[in-house]
């Protein structure tokens, strides 16, 4: 499966800046962000923001890093 990530920054309202649109065949179906500091021991992991269609949760995952986050990703689409 391809995904396409891009790094954007997403206006979460805290210090997470780093964060990625993840799209599949041109259609957006995530937002990642990476968590801050302030996240003490999830500092660093990668959260999903947002899910589109299949890749919605209303519990998100928390993911080490964004290899997982896109292995979960992909697993979530037809």
């Amino acid at each position: 499966m391809n995904l396409r990530l891009q790094p954007v920054q997403v206006a979460t309202g805290s210090n997470d800046q780093e964060s990625r649109l993840v799209f599949h065949d041109g259609f957006l179906v995530a937002i990642l962000v990476q968590l801050s500091d302030l996240h003490e021991t999830d500092a660093g992991k990668w959260f999903l923001e947002a899910g589109f269609g299949p890749v919605g949760d209303a519990h998100p995952p928390l993911f080490k890093d964004l290899d997982r986050a896109q292995a979960w990703i992909a697993e979530q689409l037809p």
